[in-house]
């Protein structure tokens, strides 16, 4: 079995009322992130690569998060949906999901490709 893209879809913005709190669930979807690698796959959070380009040219996080998120979807194999409700990581899963690829609710769900 070849590594699987697993995005880590979960709340960033949702239920977050400051930018403690967004770093709070983002620190959330990386914990999650770690452990995903560590099983041997490719762990993609669209939140990671979409922030510092906002943050480098003084964007509105609005004009390329989801966007670019959604294209990583595209190519990823799989999903970890964890926290809480979300949007954006419902629009994630969904299409994972319609491209073939499937949900996981549980860490101890994906399979592990490492001799760790």
């Amino acid at each position: 079995m070849r590594p699987l893209w697993i995005m880590i879809a979960g709340p960033y913005t949702s239920g977050a009322q400051n930018e403690q709190q967004r770093q709070a669930n983002l620190e959330v979807l990386n914990r999650a992130a770690w452990e995903v690698y560590r099983k041997g796959h490719v762990p993609i959070i669209g939140v990671n690569n979409a922030m510092p380009i906002v943050h480098a040219n003084s964007l509105d996080e609005n004009i390329l998060l989801m966007p670019l998120s959604l294209a990583l979807a595209q190519r990823c194999d799989a999903t970890l949906r964890i926290g809480g409700p979300s949007q954006g990581a419902d629009a994630e899963q969904t299409l994972i999901e319609k491209n073939g690829g499937i949900t996981y609710y549980n860490l101890s769900e994906i399979p592990s490709l490492s001799t760790e």
